[in-house]
């Protein structure tokens, strides 16, 4: 499973969290997901969560999008998945930054897309 949230506090964010291993990978995205392929996002990766934290909602935190993930490449620097989520598929690569291992990550939507999508998905973002 894949689950966003959006929070509000302490500063407009999403977190991605992808369930891998018996936890939630998770990254902090400070502008939300990318719209274009042209343009990265800022990924940065924070402790794994329980998998019951995918359906935690608060005053300050909601689900944004929730669905499967499918691992499609990966090596020691990057990995490229789909998003299978309420308003489609979408094709992202998370790009480590250091080669130490650090937190920062880019996250990246690929050109060539699994498949044409049904509607015009822009996905959840923060909002000002």
């Amino acid at each position: 499973m894949f689950v966003l949230h959006d929070h509000r506090r302490p500063r407009p964010h999403l977190d991605l969290r992808l369930e891998e291993d018996g936890v939630l990978r998770s990254w902090a995205v400070p502008k939300g997901l990318p719209t274009d392929h042209r343009s990265d996002r800022l990924a940065i990766a924070v402790d794994d969560h329980d998998l019951d934290h995918a359906t935690y909602v608060d005053e300050h935190k909601t689900i944004a999008d929730h669905g499967t993930w499918t691992l499609v490449d990966r090596d020691d620097r990057r990995f490229v998945l789909d998003l299978h989520g309420q308003q489609g598929t979408r094709r992202y690569a998370l790009i480590r930054t250091g080669r130490d291992g650090g937190q920062d990550w880019l996250l990246h939507l690929l050109a060539d897309q699994p498949a044409p999508a049904e509607t015009d998905w822009r996905g959840p973002g923060p909002t000002a």
